[in-house]
This record gives C-alpha cells, structure tokens and sequence, in this order.
C-alpha cells in the first residue's frame, strides 16, 4: 500500500518511513503539511499518517483540506503527543479516520494500518460495484451503446448547452434496412448479431465528443453537439458507409446490411428543442427509406447523398 508521511520532525518521519518499508508499503516521506497536501493532491497515496502539529499546515488542516478535496477517499492517521477526550473530538470533527499519540506504538500502529486498508479496499469494492451497476442502468446490454433513457437525457444536456452557449447541435436518426427480413431469414440470434455490428460501426463514424445510443429496435440516435449544417451530411455518410462496407458472419457465409438515416441541425439563429430535432431527423429518415435506402437525407436545403439500394 502506498503510505504518505506527513511530520516536521526528522528522527520521527525517518522511523517511520524505515519501519512501513520494512512492512512493504511503499512510502512517501513530506517534512510539513503544505508539501503533504501538493503530494495529497497529485493522487500518489490513499493513506495518509499526519503528526497534528507541523509549522505553517497542521495535521488538522491538511485532513480538512482532504476532506474538502472530494474524489477518492484518503484515509488519515493523525499523531499526536496531547492526550484527552477534549483533543480526539477536535480531531475527529476535522474528518480524521484514527488517533495515535507520540511516541507511537509499532504493534498499535501496524493493527491501525491494517484496519485502514480494509476499509480503503472495501471502498474501493463498491466504487466498482456502483461503476458497473452504473453501466448496467444506462447502457444497452446487446449493443453497448447507451440506451434509450441515458441518450435522451444526453440529448437534453445538450440542448441546455447549445442554449446557453450560442453552439449548433445536430441530430442523426439511423434504421437498419430490411431488418424484419435478416430475422425472417437467418433467426433472431443472427439479428443480435446484425445489431452488434451495426452499432460498432455507426459508432465508429462519429467523433469522440458525440454520443450514440440504441434509440429502439433497429433505430439509433446520434447526438452532435457544436456539429453545424454543413458537417452533419457528412458525418451521416461516414456513418451510412461504415455499414455499408461490414459484413456479418452467419452459417454458411455472410451477409451485407446497410442503413438508412436521417439528419438534422439547428440553424444559426434557430435552435429547436432537441425533442423537435429528433422528430425532424426522424421525417428525415423517413424520407431516406421512401428514397429507396442506403442513403442519407438531410432536413432542409442540404443535399442528400447519392448512393445505390442493396437488399440483404
């Protein structure tokens, strides 16, 4: 475990230094409070043993400090030479995990040490578990994008700051063609399949700061925010394209899918609501489809992309 010491008092800090590094923790060593909290906030230990009284920073402070810093949690260990129920208080109240009085007790301590990295390490456990139950609640278990709550409610965050920042935001509706047909044909588990890949691919033709989710169905909704008219034609072609150009493996051999989509963006003095936007893109797909699949259509002026039909 890797231990910060924080005390003003050489012989002191050198002691403990030796003895946790005898004990395999890795240490690191600060003679005040002030160079404790810059280390404290480079991330480089979850545990920290502070004497209380330091020049300029005291134990008490640098503990209020972490406390305030917020993020991972850093366990603290305060020593002190002041004995009383008066002094453990103070010092509980300032955010401190254990209490240790001068001069200090290996076996005491190395019995402390091990109390605070069960509780760091079952922090960390249910850091984890909330990561993954996170994931569970906004993410589509067979495509892996986000689903259609969470891109909804990314799509709102969007449009809140699109609002308040004058930038454009474009919408993108996309349909796998003829899908009713891949699972009339080759069975449901090859449409899992379908989808899978499908969304690998759609994804693939965004940029890093968009957002994809599985809209239902076969439908995914791409959310652009800062993409204005004159990209998102483009970005719905590279989209259309990396389908187009995937197969997918099923008994047998393989087959081609291909998409059709339907885009959408604020104007540069009109910024419907996002609700607005995904209809628009929607109409927009509509149209793509009626066109004959495999293509893009754009709201508005913005020209359609010039691609041929393929059935499965």
């Amino acid at each position: 475990m890797k231990i910060l010491v924080a005390d003003d008092d050489r012989l002191s800090r050198r002691l403990l230094e030796h003895t946790l590094s005898q004990w395999g923790h890795e240490v690191v060593a600060c003679g005040d409070g002030e160079e404790a909290w810059l280390t404290c906030r480079q991330g480089t230990a979850r545990l920290v043993i502070s004497d209380w009284q330091m020049p300029g920073m005291d134990g008490l402070e640098l503990t209020r400090r972490l406390r305030a810093l917020g993020g991972t949690y850093t366990y603290v260990i305060l020593l002190t030479g002041e004995e009383g129920r008066e002094e453990f208080l103070t010092a509980m109240e300032a955010g401190i995990d254990d209490y240790l009085t001068k001069p200090v007790d290996l076996d005491e301590l190395r019995a402390r040490l091990a109390v605070g990295k069960r509780v760091l390490d079952l922090q960390e456990e249910l850091r984890c578990a909330l990561a993954v139950s996170e994931k569970l609640a906004t993410t589509d278990a067979l495509t892996g994008l986000l689903n259609r709550r969470t891109i909804l409610e990314r799509g709102d965050e969007a449009f809140a700051q699109a609002l308040r920042q004058g930038y454009p935001l474009s919408v993108i509706m996309a349909d796998i063609d003829y899908f009713k047909q891949v699972n009339d044909r080759h069975g449901h588990l090859v449409g899992d399949r379908v989808l899978a890949a499908v969304a690998g691919a759609l994804h693939g033709g965004l940029r890093r700061y968009d957002c994809l989710g599985r809209y239902g169905g076969e439908e995914f909704l791409a959310i652009l925010p800062g993409c204005a008219a004159v990209e998102v034609a483009a970005v719905a072609e590279r989209m259309r394209a990396a389908v187009a150009g995937r197969e997918v493996e099923v008994d047998g051999g393989s087959i081609r899918v291909t998409t059709s989509l339907g885009a959408v963006a604020s104007g540069p003095d009109d910024l419907p609501h996002i609700i607005n936007l995904i209809q628009l893109a929607d109409d927009a797909l509509y149209r793509a489809k009626a066109a004959g699949r495999n293509r893009v259509e754009c709201h508005g002026a913005y020209p359609p992309s010039q691609t041929v039909n393929v059935e499965p």
